[in-house]
């Protein structure tokens, strides 16, 4: 099962959301789809689901023709929301029966029972939605998406709401499902993304500005660094900020600084000269390297 978006584009009046992406996403991928709010990551995710038409372009699930075709399309999907909406007064088990009928499902109960397991729902399948926690919540909207089995996944901040211990499971639970589906996932939380994902995409003003693995990624910006500095004394911020070589700093405490810039020698260099002038020698240095954090806001803000 593939998703492939050829050449797609979406605009509101005047504004263009999505400009012109093409990409195609496997069976057995879990793409993490980044962006600043605005990006136009929902969207995207919006018209590969066919709740929103494109401007322009064409997207295939599985082959299919999303415009052509969309009912046998969506069948494939399983789609969670960023809104994620719930009928409030309906009760857990009632509601994601309701689902199971409108798939046409023809075992529902054997369908409800194994999403509520696979959720961890079954302490409160008997209770109204509008009694759950936003985690909980969040839950029965990863129930619904995955009650008719769909092939492809599409979610939408799925761990939002989530405490650690349901995030945990919630993660391995894509983990295992990307070994069968295809799965697109947006989310803000970078230590997911470095732990589920297979591949990356970063979009950013409607256009993809990355596409590679977490590896692939650091290794493409391999000249971007961040580097620890522990000084004898405070130092004045604004000196050290306005070097060329320097994107970003912040203070750690303790006179210690973590400083980020695009070249690391000459970020070395810089700051080591600077503390030379301001006569504030340098205790310790230590590289931290480039997380996709650093990566992430290096390509989101070079294209602001």
């Amino acid at each position: 099962m593939s998703v492939n978006i050829q050449q797609v584009t979406k605009i509101y009046g005047e504004q263009k959301a999505v400009d012109n992406i093409s990409f195609e996403v496997k069976e057995g991928e879990i793409l993490g789809f980044l962006g600043p709010n605005g990006a136009g990551k929902s969207t995207t995710m919006k018209m590969i689901t066919g709740y929103l038409p494109m401007t322009e372009g064409q997207i295939f699930v599985n082959g299919i023709d999303m415009q052509k075709n969309p009912i046998e399309g969506r069948k494939l999907i399983g789609y969670l929301p960023e809104s994620n909406p719930l009928y409030q007064d309906m009760y857990v088990k009632e509601y994601l029966h309701f689902i199971a009928g409108v798939y046409q499902l023809p075992n529902r109960t054997q369908a409800v029972n194994h999403v509520i397991e696979m959720t961890g729902l079954g302490l409160e399948q008997n209770k109204l939605i509008r009694q759950l926690s936003k985690g909980y919540k969040q839950r029965v909207g990863l129930a619904q998406a995955l009650i008719h089995d769909p092939k492809i996944l599409i979610l939408d901040e799925p761990t939002s709401g989530l405490d650690p211990n349901q995030l945990s499971e919630i993660r391995k639970m894509i983990q295992e499902l990307g070994k069968t589906k295809t799965i697109i996932f947006s989310t803000h939380i970078m230590q997911e993304v470095q732990a589920v994902c297979s591949r990356v995409m970063i979009i950013q003003k409607g256009k993809i500005v990355a596409d590679n693995t977490v590896q692939g990624l650091s290794q493409q910006l391999s000249g971007a660094c961040t580097i620890k500095v522990k000084f004898e004394k405070p130092i004045q911020l604004d000196p050290f900020s306005q070097l060329e070589e320097v994107t970003s700093i912040v203070e750690e405490g303790n006179q210690v600084y973590q400083i980020s810039g695009h070249e690391e020698l000459l970020l070395k260099k810089a700051v080591f000269n600077l503390a030379v002038q301001t006569n504030n020698p340098i205790l310790q240095l230590q590289d931290v390297g480039t997380d996709l954090e650093d990566v992430f806001k290096l390509l989101t803000h070079s294209n602001s």
